[in-house]
């Protein structure tokens, strides 16, 4: 079987928790003996991950080109899978039009509208509401999920809402967590003693993080410092700003550190992480790392949304900042307590994310959506609709603009 992955970047699994997810994805096919081609209309970066030492052929795609109507339709593969709806929204009509008997599947990693809807009610300061979803990007995402074979939701909050608010069947969408190794994998940790400092870390480029480090600067970190005057916050993440690097502050103990080649190394010595998210969506890639490497977490009810199930926290909820900030100080002195939560989050990763249990899970879906799809197709009349009248605007658009560039070239 052949996979052609339509990436909107390439994979930085040390940079975004959608890096993370994608290597997850790619090595659970290329487990099940899939040859996989991961393309991408994106610039190549220093910190991608090197997909061809993993045998996966790699290829750069032009947007609104049509050597893509000749790339697929010689690649001819089984299944394509589109890395977050706009990619679906630019190759989507190419693909159907030119490789009609391929599988599509559509990663979200998360729900784009749901977090800009989040963020656009903190920035009004009140409280979301579902008809917020209702949005030019949130009609563009819902569009695009029924259009595909398979939507691949992270969040099993996210994939509900999905169901029961925007009527996308259940034959047509997958809660899919993140699908890790067990606890028991990740060797001996630095123990409570050995550790020091808080640390907070992710992609600078994603808005919820960076509204998170300055929300520390502003009003979290100050309260934490001083009940522990000589504790040090390190900030971690890739592509920094420069608005990022003029926050540090040695004397306050507030530290920029930037890109982190090893961000599980930096987490485990780390004794508590912090995750003060005011908005996102999906589930949180830091939180995950952060139990991997036995780090307690003080965070949001934003931040720990669909991660822990029925099971307690690897550390403390509070979206007070109060409660939050005394949390942070007394779980650092606590010992004891630091223990108790550490266990608590190895016990979330092999209840919830065990790869061993969600790889082959997955991989029986892809066989029945495989063999079911043209039934399920024929059924989902919303999706053939969306695929007729989206699909035709998608297309004319991408022409004019094709046309338009050659146009422009001649000159």
């Amino acid at each position: 079987m052949h996979l052609l992955v339509i990436g909107y970047v390439w994979p930085e699994p040390n940079s975004s928790a959608a890096g993370s997810r994608m290597m997850q994805l790619l090595h659970t096919f290329r487990d099940a003996n899939w040859q996989i081609t991961f393309a991408s209309p994106a610039q190549q970066t220093e910190h991608m991950t090197k997909l061809d030492e993993l045998d996966i052929a790699c290829e750069h795609i032009t947007l609104n080109d049509a050597s893509f109507d000749h790339y697929v339709s010689s690649l001819a593969p089984d299944a394509v899978m589109f890395d977050r709806f706009m990619m679906e929204e630019q190759f989507g009509w190419r693909v159907e039009k030119f490789c009609p008997n391929a599988l599509r599947i559509l990663n979200t990693e998360d729900l784009h509208s749901l977090r800009e809807a989040r963020h656009q009610a903190l920035k009004q300061k009140r409280s979301f509401q579902q008809a917020d979803l209702h949005s030019d990007l949130g009609i563009r995402e819902i569009a695009a999920i029924h259009r595909c074979d398979l939507t691949l939701m992270i969040s099993e909050f996210e994939k509900n809402l999905l169901v029961n608010e925007f009527h996308v069947p259940e034959s047509h969408v997958f809660h899919l967590p993140f699908m890790l190794e067990r606890s028991t994998e990740y060797g001996v940790l630095p123990t409570f003693e050995e550790r020091q400092h808080f640390i907070t870390i992710g992609n600078f480029r994603h808005a919820p993080n960076w509204d998170a480090v300055l929300y520390l600067k502003q009003q979290v970190w100050p309260k934490i410092r001083k009940k522990l005057p000589t504790a040090e916050l390190h900030i971690y993440g890739a592509y920094p700003p420069p608005k990022a690097t003029q926050l540090h502050n040695e004397k306050e103990g507030f530290l920029v550190k930037g890109w982190a080649k090893d961000a599980q190394d930096v987490m485990k010595h780390a004794r508590i992480c912090l995750a003060p998210l005011r908005f996102g969506a999906g589930i949180k890639g830091k939180l995950v790392e952060a139990m991997q490497m036995g780090t307690p977490s003080i965070t949001t009810s934003i931040g720990a949304e669909s991660m822990y199930g029925n099971l307690p926290w690897n550390g403390v909820i509070s979206d007070d900042i109060e409660e939050f900030a005394a949390a942070a100080a007394a779980l650092y002195q606590d010992s004891a307590s630091w223990h108790l939560m550490q266990k608590n989050g190895f016990s979330i990763l092999d209840t919830l994310y065990d790869k061993a249990v969600w790889g082959p899970r997955f991989l029986t879906r892809i066989e029945r959506q495989l063999a079911l799809k043209d039934t399920l197709r024929e059924k989902h009349f919303l999706g053939k609709m969306l695929r007729h009248h989206s699909l035709k605007s998608t297309q004319y658009m991408s022409q004019w603009i094709e046309l338009k560039n050659k146009k422009e070239e001649g000159n």
